[in-house]
């Protein structure tokens, strides 16, 4: 994976500070990967199984298709990332006057 480092300034135009843009982009990351991991599990469980057999795991090339197809997809903690940068994520904070 290659690392593409951001400017502290440009992250900070999108959040009041750094740290609240951090929290922004991980609990946006955890509603993506929420999202694309029931998205798997429906096809996987919309595909076909073979036969069971309690004494050989047989692998489902199907299976394995999609699951790398899902591994080789964008990660989310990028994607949240990019849609902070983008100004794609909006938010309010519950109590702004803790901060």
């Amino acid at each position: 994976m290659e690392i593409h480092p951001i400017s502290l300034r440009k992250v900070e135009e999108h959040a009041s500070n750094i740290y609240e843009a951090v929290i922004v982009a991980g609990k946006r990351a955890r509603q993506i990967n929420d999202e694309t991991r029931l998205e798997f599990n429906t096809l996987l469980n919309e595909m076909p199984q073979g036969p069971e057999d309690d004494f050989e795991d047989k692998e489902n090339p199907d299976q394995l298709r999609v699951s790398l197809e899902y591994e080789k997809g964008p990660k989310p903690h990028l994607q949240a990332q990019s849609e902070l940068l983008e100004g794609k994520i909006k938010y309010t904070l519950r109590n702004p006057e803790a901060v």
